[in-house]
């Protein structure tokens, strides 16, 4: 296995449907501009909360992608 060098960025998404839609749309995001992504993690999901409802989700995502220095 080739030796390689990975570098990791903190990412935000959000949606108003599902946590799983807020981390999507924050690598689909990425993507358009970002070559080689490679792994993503959540580290944190949170709601955003009005008049006692829900109204939307964030995904915190921990994205890498392959360096090219």
């Amino acid at each position: 296995m080739a030796e390689s060098v990975y570098k990791v960025i903190e990412l935000v998404g959000s949606s108003e449907k599902s946590w799983e839609d807020a981390a999507r749309n924050a690598v689909e995001e990425a993507g358009k501009t970002l070559k080689n992504l490679r792994i993503a993690e959540i580290s944190k999901l949170d709601m955003k909360v009005e008049n006692g409802k829900v109204v939307g989700y964030r995904a915190r995502v921990h994205l890498s992608f392959k360096y090219e220095g």
